[in-house]
């Protein structure tokens, strides 16, 4: 026998208002103080949970092969994670760090040297003389060029080394997130549909299809975006760091964030591999060129690969979240920041969006 649904009925009272707003403001004050003991680690599990959805199929594939044993494939896939972040991306952080450090006593007590620019430069078509030229001036006057970049540079120089002062703790926020991320392929099924039920009396119709397409969007930019571009890093530092070239962190760190940005890294390696034809001998200059060369197009070959079509986020909005997130968040929020804004922007497509999703008609 099925009982008579009653409606709802909202106590409009003075009294029934009261205990409304009386409820309402307990709510708000126990989701704000949620929210001030976990802001220390939100980032942390945010990207905790991003690495979590971007292995998950590798997850999945390597239980298979193991017959079976996830926790096993979890803690495979920790364990390489973790040897990764320790391992090249560590050297490479260490690099960056001391090299801005060094740049920054440089500077200030004035023993940083530029050596002169080869003659051969004033001979290149249309902008050969004006580099050459101030070339000619960082190498005689580096004091006097600095003073007058410093306006240009003094906003950046402070979050520069700060961000260098705090590498130590972001490398342990990325350890810690990969070690929490470990945890989560076992339930993760679980915790995708009870998101997808929360969403579900949130979005109704659009619920499922936000938590479907915020993990395509997670895989598609952290596998194809963000790790091509960590691919990308390691093997130009590595070629750097065993070249000897100067400031191999901090060039290895820009070839990072144009990866990211999807611009692509030949601004700053098709020009080393010019100034390595001045500074090197014939033979080191071709395997360095050559090297260089197959580094600088492997984002061209590995990107279509594991990017899906028809997903796209503009460059624009990859670059705010970039920055966005590194000011923010530090180095973390160098992955994090383009991750979120990019989830944000395919939710707000699909929520203007006029079509059938998943059975259910999205107006």
């Amino acid at each position: 026998m099925n009982e008579d649904r009653q409606p709802l009925i909202l106590d409009t009272s003075n009294d029934g208002l009261v205990v409304l707003a009386i409820r309402l403001v307990c709510l708000g004050l126990l989701g704000y103080w949620t929210l001030i003991l976990i802001r220390p680690f939100l980032t942390i599990m945010i990207w905790s949970a991003i690495i979590a959805v971007a292995l998950y199929p590798i997850f999945e594939w390597l239980s298979r092969a193991l017959y079976g044993f996830r926790v096993l494939a979890a803690i495979v896939i920790t364990v390489f994670s973790l040897l990764v972040m320790l391992g090249p991306a560590a050297w490479l952080g260490l690099s960056l760090a001391e090299t801005v450090r060094t740049l920054s006593a440089g500077i200030g007590d004035g023993t940083i040297a530029v050596p002169p620019p080869p003659q051969a430069l004033k001979s290149w078509p249309l902008v050969g003389s004006e580099i050459y030229d101030l070339w000619q001036q960082a190498s005689t006057n580096v004091r006097g060029l600095l003073v007058q970049a410093t306006p240009y540079l003094k906003p950046f120089g402070g979050k520069l080394l700060a961000a260098a002062g705090g590498l130590g703790v972001d490398m342990l926020r990325f350890i810690l997130a990969i070690v929490i991320s470990g945890f989560l392929f076992i339930p993760g099924p679980a915790l995708v549909d009870s998101t997808k039920n929360i969403l579900r009396h949130l979005a109704e119709a659009r619920g499922e299809a936000f938590v479907d397409i915020s993990g395509a969007t997670i895989r598609i930019i952290s596998r194809g975006v963000i790790g091509v571009a960590v691919i990308q890093t390691l093997l130009a530092g590595t070629g750097l760091i065993i070249a000897g070239i100067p400031a191999a962190g901090f060039i290895s760190l820009l070839v990072l964030i144009l990866g990211i940005v999807q611009i692509g890294p030949s601004i700053i390696l098709l020009p080393l591999v010019v100034w390595s034809w001045f500074a090197m001998d014939t033979t080191a200059a071709i395997v360095f060129s050559i090297y260089m060369v197959v580094v600088n197009f492997v984002d061209n070959i590995l990107r279509p690969l594991v990017m899906a079509k028809g997903l796209s986020t503009p460059i624009w909005l990859t670059l705010i979240g970039v920055l966005g997130g590194t000011l923010a968040h530090g180095l973390i929020g160098l992955f994090i920041g383009p991750v979120i804004l990019s989830i944000a922007w395919q939710l707000i497509v699909l929520w203007t969006r006029s079509e059938p999703v998943g059975g259910h008609v999205v107006a």
